[in-house]
């Protein structure tokens, strides 16, 4: 973890509550896809934990660079955040968290993220395609107007599957009712997304078709940096700080909080 000074550099709307924001400064506490960065606004006594979605270095130390967060209007805070304009500094603690393990991605990899869990899956797929790996993703949203990024996951040569629950792009339904019409043939699986479709890709992807894989989660968090223990939850192998032991867990530890 690392306390710096960051600048806007972009700061635009995706879809009608979505939003990408671009920060330069020192990234050089971010090693691996899935971590997250802590922001501070201005009055509000709690940071807010948002994915990191891509990193490009400006450097040849890989010190200094520019990073992309993807987040969704929610509250005051992230409405907040839509105001920020280019030139803003803000104050961010940065390469917090357990990100993917992408060495155990296989020939194969599978990703698949639902709504603002895709963000942070992208630059899993783009260090996964840097090693020529053959890359499937499923993008989940509500609606076609919900829909972002499906068009950068493709830029990068990965086989990208829409799936909304409308029905009004790709297929009908969910995530899991992509998986059914793909080849089930996968190495390892990576994905991000609200707690209900983490759960039903756990009973179809590693329960049901045997493919282990890495799922990062949600919790609400205070410090963001296992300090104040608020994001605990129970493991298999016992209680883990999402903020600092996670956010990814492997299939084999999670325990569900709530019983089938």
């Amino acid at each position: 973890m690392k306390q710096c000074m960051m600048t806007v550099i972009e700061n635009m709307s995706l879809t009608h509550d979505t939003h990408r924001m671009r920060l330069e400064g020192d990234v050089s506490a971010f090693d691996a896809p899935g971590q997250f960065l802590d922001i501070q606004l201005d009055g509000r006594f709690l940071r807010r934990p948002i994915s990191l979605c891509d990193l490009d270095y400006t450097d040849q130390y890989a010190r200094e660079g520019v990073l992309t967060i993807i987040y969704k209007v929610l509250g005051e805070g992230t409405e907040e955040m839509t105001r920020l304009e280019k030139g803003a500094e803000l104050d961010v603690l940065t390469g917090l968290g357990n990100g993917y393990d992408l060495s155990d991605a296989g020939t194969r990899p599978l990703l698949i993220g639902g709504g603002v869990g895709v963000p942070p899956l992208y630059l899993a797929a783009k260090k996964l395609r840097e090693k020529d790996l053959d890359v499937t993703v499923i993008l989940g949203y509500n609606s076609t107007d919900d829909i972002f990024y499906d068009d950068e996951f493709r830029m990068l040569g990965c086989d990208a599957v829409i799936a909304t629950a409308d029905g009004s792009a790709g297929v009908k339904g969910f995530v899991t009712d992509a998986f059914r019409q793909l080849d089930p043939d996968f190495t390892h699986f990576y994905s991000c997304g609200p707690e209900p479709m983490l759960r039903a890709v756990f009973e179809e992807v590693y329960k049901g078709a045997g493919i282990r894989g890495q799922m990062s989660f949600e919790e609400r968090m205070g410090c963001g940096f296992g300090a104040c223990m608020g994001c605990s939850i129970q493991t298999k192998n016992g209680s883990k700080r999402i903020c600092k032991d996670g956010p990814v867990l492997r299939t084999e530890e999670i325990a569900w909080q709530i019983p089938e």
